[in-house]
């Protein structure tokens, strides 16, 4: 993710530009430092937050680090954009909210890019504006073609059953109180012993109720769907995207994304996007008030998360546990804000290129390091400059080659 992101904030986003790019493994931050105009490489991530030409920073590294780096952004006063999880556990995640909170400012985004995606930003505006009633029940499907052999139930639900646990806070603007989890029948795809498929079901505050088919090796592509059911009807996203074509076989259809970077291309793009803008001003809360996700948002996915691993290993209905939210943090879920997709350039153009070095100074970013013991997904971390400067740490493997990545972390 952290080569994505730096290359999408030198190519895509307005008044950013990256200056530093960090990685555990040094050749491989300096050969992508190359690749980015006025871009150098580090070999401290800390240092990285720390430069004096960093004005904020994007975090892609593995979760493990997050906590560390997030408080040295904190202590800086930067804005940073941090990528799921938050940090990798409930506790570290609301020390991180308590941090922010007592700065009095939001500074903190975390990587729920699907809440800026067109179509979920959609769902949202219609849901807020009663367009469907009463909302009463959420059905999901999250499948991915292909899975690491380490890969196990417990990582899908931290990899990926995360950004469910978001969605369903976020479009129903209420929180997760409780998770069960069933385990059909595994496919032969898994390695022996690993429950997959997963049947996931999220019990609101509100008694709304959210199931989630969650699914790493169907052998077939990347799936996410979400149909939203209320009183006065439902809508659905995500079943049929893309050109729908019928060929000379009578056979009619349309093509699957291969993996998450193609399917959220553009959502990725209008989150950087947001984060910038908002950056510019020395905060996260940019255009759109509450909906850029925030570190409250990235602690209660971590105790939904938390609630679900247990449900995994022990069987039934576990209670989520959440702390009192800190007076100063953001409000509680609402459904009165939906992001607009508009403000991010769809597609690289010579008007969103990187800030010159001559502009005024842009945010910059810094990324954590990606320890070589880590799970092996590419991470980066990029930060904006007044244009904001940033600064990128992470495994900078190309996110792009399907043979770098695994298919199961989004």
């Amino acid at each position: 993710m952290g080569e994505h992101h730096a290359r999408t904030l030198s190519s895509r986003v307005r008044g950013a530009r990256v200056t530093v790019v960090h990685d555990a493994l040094a050749d491989r931050a300096a050969a992508l430092a190359d690749r980015l105009p006025g871009a150098r490489a580090v070999t401290d991530a800390i240092a990285a937050i720390e430069a004096a030409d960093v004005d904020a920073v994007v975090l892609a590294s593995p979760g493990a680090a997050h906590e560390q780096q997030l408080l040295a952004c904190l202590r800086r006063g930067l804005p940073v954009l941090c990528e799921k999880p938050l940090t990798t556990t409930s506790a570290s995640a609301l020390a991180v909210v308590a941090a922010e909170a007592a700065l009095g400012r939001r500074l903190v985004q975390v990587g729920f890019m699907r809440r800026f995606d067109p179509e979920y930003a959609a769902l949202r505006e219609l849901v807020a504006g009663g367009g469907l009633g009463t909302p009463l029940l959420v059905h999901c499907v999250h499948r991915n073609a292909d899975a690491p052999p380490h890969a196990t139930a417990e990582t899908a639900v931290t990899d990926s059953l995360v950004h469910e646990a978001d969605v369903v806070r976020f479009l129903l603007a209420e929180e997760i109180v409780a998770v069960t989890v069933l385990r059909p029948t595994a496919t032969s795809r898994a390695p022996r012993g690993t429950a997959d498929p997963l049947l996931v079901l999220f019990e609101t505050a509100g008694g709304r109720l959210a199931d989630v088919e969650l699914f790493l090796r169907t052998g077939v592509a990347y799936e996410v769907r979400t149909e939203l059911v209320g009183e006065r009807g439902s809508a659905s996203i995500g079943g049929q995207p893309g050109l729908l074509r019928t060929g000379p076989d009578g056979v009619r259809g349309t093509r699957l994304a291969p993996g998450f970077l193609e399917r959220f291309s553009t959502a990725y793009a209008v989150e950087l996007q947001h984060w910038v803008d908002a950056a510019r001003g020395g905060t996260t809360d940019g255009p759109g008030g509450t909906v850029a996700p925030d570190s409250w948002d990235g602690y209660a996915a971590a105790a939904v998360c938390e609630a679900t691993v247990r449900s995994v290993h022990d069987g039934g209905r576990v209670t989520v546990s959440l702390a009192e939210r800190p007076a100063t943090a953001s409000p509680a879920p609402t459904a009165s804000a939906a992001p607009t997709p508009a403000t991010a350039s769809p597609a690289p153009t010579a008007s969103a290129a990187p800030t010159p070095a001559t502009a005024s100074p842009a945010p910059t970013a810094s990324a954590a390091p990606t320890p070589a013991t880590a799970s092996p997904a590419p991470t980066a971390s990029a930060a904006p400059t007044a244009a904001p400067t940033a600064t990128a740490t992470a495994d900078v493997s190309d996110p792009t080659d399907p043979a770098s990545r695994p298919r199961s972390s989004r």
